[in-house]
């Protein structure tokens, strides 16, 4: 896999796919990408979103969806169409780069003429032109004028694509479970109207990223692979199979199909997708370098934010907290009503001992998308503050909101089991390890799926057990503190002081303050064990007494005879 870092505004010739603003009748402009997924401390794309599925803390990607874009093969750039020549010009469709990252392509344009008055919808069509990410106000505009067009054109299947990503992007945005079913319903009458053999690869792209956004990664391949077949140049396609190979932990498959975005496309959002797959594989000066790349690249003051915010992201998971600090109050005044920069900037706050303007903005989170996994790090504030009333209030939530979730087919697993493990009683965290070996049996393996396992089956007193997952998960996924952590509280139940003082050590090296009650856990766990025996360790292998994957290990021969 190349690692690219490209200077600011590098705009390549660009594959099939949407054709963008910098799109002229025809030529094939590059397609317009789709906002940095949402990496939640609990480790959904979308990622990040969100995934990825919450903002900062340890995750792939999490709570935002990635860019799933839509339009055709190169052709003409902009929106060109009239509604009688719809059909032609679906094939040449400006993408919307939204918060959050879903990609949204807006067919049946009006006719030209004089210029729209500069209403939310023509503010969105603008952004499409501009490849800029839509306002919520934007966002809303665009549902309701598809909704209005589809009252009267109920077999445009183009339109009931756009109508069902939308709701998606705004059912990620708000945490509005509700939107989901929507969403699902305006897609599958699109696939109805016309089937992804049929070549509607608009719905299938709407599908990957509805089940992406929901957690279901299986799926959300299956639907990615059907579209990559159909058009194989298009890279919001290899950017859908990203987000969902992510999810299910297949590293390779990953890597490969940044490979294919990079090979198709080079502005500022495969920038910003290359330094989520850089720091998701633990290469932190690469997804460093293309953060800033994205950020120079970026094409708007919204484009910039969500750029600024993974810059800020990742200056938080290395301990640079002023830095960070500095990139998410940019991130913020740029983009204000993005959750996820306030999340990320409430965690440095913590850490910072700004612990009033942190509150305030966990509340502020809350109140923009009320997730699981903000209640549950809002719950550990206020219980590391000693506001107990509070921190049961917050906590109170989390069971709540994941069961609403799954009410609408949204799996908040590992929140919820997070929640479980480091809260509840040991019969709570023997039900999250149950519940996440099923879905890990089920394939679901990602390193953030292996950490959560290994701390439930840890925490229900299965230490043996979890230690193989918790060495995949620091071996394979991001350089994580809560990671490392974990790793090294596991060790030291099992009596390997070493590997335990070397891991904690490395939770406190990462980011020293990663958690507001973690953090001062893992400095007690490290004074606990004291300074390491005189004379050196007499093995080197970091497993004192255990073998590979908690097997009773054998002392060499050698090692005897020196003895």
């Amino acid at each position: 896999m190349r690692r690219v870092s490209a200077g600011a505004g590098e705009v390549p010739g660009g594959p099939e796919g949407a054709g963008g603003a910098a799109g002229t009748a025809g030529t094939g402009g590059p397609g317009v990408p789709g906002g940095p997924p949402d990496p939640g401390p609990f480790g959904r794309p979308f990622d990040g979103p969100l995934g990825g599925y919450g903002s900062g803390g340890d995750g792939p990607g999490g709570y935002g969806t990635g860019g799933y874009g839509t339009g055709g093969t190169g052709g003409t750039g902009g929106l060109l169409a009239t509604e009688s020549a719809k059909n032609a010009a679906v094939a040449t469709l400006v993408a919307v780069t939204l918060l959050a990252g879903i990609v949204l392509a807006i067919p049946g344009s009006p006719p030209k003429g004089p210029p729209p008055l500069p209403g939310p919808l023509a503010r969105a069509q603008s952004a499409a032109q501009a490849g800029a990410p839509a306002s919520p106000a934007e966002l809303n505009a665009l549902i309701a004028d598809r909704e209005k067009w589809l009252r009267t054109h109920p077999r445009d299947e183009e339109s009931w694509a756009t109508l069902g990503t939308a709701y998606t992007e705004r059912a990620v945005r708000r945490a509005d479970w509700a939107a989901y079913a929507k969403a699902e319903t305006a897609l599958k009458r699109s696939l109805t109207v016309r089937s992804g053999e049929r070549g509607n690869t608009e719905a299938l792209l709407g599908m990957a990223g509805l089940a992406n956004a929901r957690g279901d990664y299986a799926a959300a391949r299956d639907y990615a692979v059907l579209a990559r077949k159909q058009k194989p140049r298009r890279w919001t396609v290899h950017r859908a199979l990203i987000d969902a190979y992510s999810g299910l932990g297949a590293k390779k498959a990953v890597q490969k199909s940044l490979d294919s975005v990079q090979n198709l496309y080079g502005g500022s959002q495969a920038r910003a997708l290359a330094a989520r797959v850089y720091r998701e594989l633990g290469w932190r000066e690469d997804a460093t370098a293309n953060a800033y790349d994205a950020v120079g690249a970026a094409q708007s003051a919204a484009e910039k934010g969500v750029a600024l915010w993974r810059v800020g992201e990742l200056a938080w998971e290395r301990g640079d907290h002023k830095e960070a600090v500095t990139s998410l109050d940019s991130a913020l005044r740029l983009a204000p009503d993005q959750h996820p920069a306030l999340a990320a900037r409430a965690r440095v706050l913590t850490a910072l001992g700004r612990t009033d303007e942190a509150v305030r903005d966990w509340q502020a989170a809350l109140a923009k998308a009320p997730l699981p996994q903000y209640a549950l790090e809002a719950g550990e504030l206020y219980e590391s503050l000693g506001r107990d009333a509070e921190a049961a209030e917050s906590y109170g939530k989390v069971r709540a909101l994941a069961d609403r979730a799954a009410e609408h087919g949204v799996n908040e697993g590992l929140a919820l089991a997070r929640y479980e493990a480091e809260h509840g009683d040991p019969g709570d965290a023997a039900v999250a390890a149950k519940r996440l070996k099923e879905e890990w049996d089920r394939g679901v393996r990602s390193p953030w799926a292996a950490d959560a396992l290994a701390w439930a089956l840890f925490r229900s007193g299965r230490g043996k057990e979890a230690l193989p997952y918790a060495m995949r998960a620091t071996k394979e996924g991001a350089r994580s503190a809560v990671f490392a952590y974990h790793r090294g509280e596991l060790e030291r139940s099992l009596g390997m002081y070493g590997a335990a003082r070397r891991h904690l050590g490395d939770a406190l090296r990462i980011n020293p303050e990663f958690s507001p009650l973690l953090a001062p856990a893992a400095r007690s766990a490290l004074t606990a064990l004291g300074d390491p025996p005189a004379g050196g360790p007499r093995k080197l292998t970091g497993r004192e007494g255990m073998g590979s994957y908690g097997s009773p290990a054998r002392t060499p021969r050698r090692a005897t005879a020196a003895r």
